[in-house]
């Protein structure tokens, strides 16, 4: 599936995506709350006992800032035996972002990278010209009951960064800086908020932060930047006197500051930033601001030029009719 950033979305589902295929997120009904733009409500998808939900990209919304691909896995819990295999894939013109509530994943790559990630870490790839990696449960942890809950994202480099070469980090959760009072905590996950900035190095303004309220409440959403939205993972919030329900994405308009009110105790991930820097392709793994580059590294994958990922000789195939 071709589609673009900014344009009318495709109906057509992607195929063999970093975490399996979702259903397309469903927009709701123009929200009563002024401040908000839209409401969207991921479907969710069994996968086998792993459910996931896709909450970016919409019919309605294609991004919030340079974030174009938003998925939730879980919450799940695998039984002795069973685990996560996302085989070896290939990526261009993004930065992958995976971070846990629970559970592990170990990352490698072609880079020779080989890192676990914990609840409260970052692994953050950037693919730029092209790298290929894989996403699995460790073999140890599959011969016990294990729990997986987290979220994956991707984030569009601007068109001069999206050539560059491709790197990984990994950010220990000691790393990041959290802020914490008044019934809430709130954890940076990358970027700039409240005055506190991740060591997590990005390339375009932007913010991404877990924050927990504790019932009754409250977190300001300033307006330091265009996009903003929030993802409402857990519990119910008031926002202009409207209660929202958990599972959805709520798009705030530009200009005001928002207010979260928690009714319960409450789980939300905040995040956007500056628009992206004119129209984005997605298609499969691959993201440009050229159809071209696109075309190019779909013949590369197909043609076995991307470098393979070292003790993983299993590949996701490009789709079929591509």
């Amino acid at each position: 599936m071709d589609s673009d950033i900014g344009a009318d979305f495709s109906k057509r589902k992607r195929k063999n995506m970093s975490w399996q295929s979702a259903e397309e997120p469903e927009a709701k009904a123009p929200p009563a709350c002024k401040a908000l733009k839209s409401v969207i409500v991921p479907r969710p998808r069994d996968i086998g006992g792993f459910e996931v939900r896709r909450v970016l990209p919409s019919l309605e919304r294609r991004s919030v800032g340079p974030f174009v691909f938003f998925d939730q896995m879980g919450p799940a819990e695998l039984a002795p035996g069973q685990g996560i295999d996302v085989r070896p894939h290939p990526h261009i013109g993004l930065a992958t972002v995976t971070y846990l509530f629970a559970g592990t994943i170990v990352h490698r790559d072609s880079l020779g990278s080989v890192q676990a990630i914990e609840p409260g870490a970052v692994n953050w790839m950037t693919a730029g010209c092209g790298i290929v990696h894989s996403e699995r449960s460790d073999m140890e942890l599959r011969k016990r009951r294990q729990k997986l809950y987290g979220i994956q994202i991707w984030i569009a480099l601007p068109k001069a960064r999206e050539e560059t070469e491709p790197s990984f980090t990994h950010y220990a959760a000691a790393s990041l800086p959290v802020i914490q009072g008044e019934g809430k905590t709130v954890r940076i996950i990358a970027g700039s908020l409240y005055g506190q900035a991740s060591p997590v190095t990005t390339f375009s303004p932007l913010f991404y932060a877990d924050a927990t309220l504790q019932a009754g409440a409250s977190l300001a959403l300033e307006n330091e930047y265009e996009e903003r939205a929030i993802y409402l993972l857990e519990g119910k919030a008031v926002i202009q006197e409207q209660v929202f329900e958990p599972g959805r994405l709520l798009v705030f308009s530009s200009g005001d500051e928002i207010t979260i009110q928690a009714t319960s105790s409450a789980r939300l991930l905040l995040f956007g930033g500056e628009p992206l820097d004119g129209l984005r392709h997605l298609w499969w793994n691959f993201v440009s601001s050229s159809r071209e580059r696109i075309e190019q590294a779909k013949s590369d994958w197909k043609a076995g030029r991307f470098a393979s990922v070292p003790g993983d000789a299993e590949f996701i195939p490009l789709p079929e009719g591509s």
